[in-house]
C-alpha cells in the first residue's frame, strides 16, 4: 500500500490535540539527525552564494575584544 504525504497530513489533522506529542515523538524517530532540514539546506546555499560573491567577513578580520 502506497501512502501519500497528503494522506498523512489529513490523518494528523484529525488526531486529538492531547495525542499530538505522542505522534510527534513517533514521527521524530523517522527523521535522521544527520540530514539537514529544508530550511537549513536553503541557508547553506545562501551562505555559499554570499561567499562566492565575497560578501562575508573573514574570522580573523573580526575584532573580538
Amino acid at each position: 500500500m502506497s501512502v501519500s504525504r497528503q494522506q498523512l497530513h489529513s490523518m494528523i489533522d484529525v488526531v486529538d490535540s492531547e495525542e499530538l506529542s505522542v505522534l510527534y515523538h513517533v514521527l521524530a524517530k523517522f527523521i535522521s539527525e544527520d540530514s539537514p532540514a529544508p530550511d537549513e539546506i536553503e541557508a547553506i546555499k545562501a551562505g555559499r552564494a554570499e561567499i562566492a560573491r565575497g560578501e562575508t567577513v573573514r574570522h580573523q578580520d573580526i575584532d573580538w575584544s
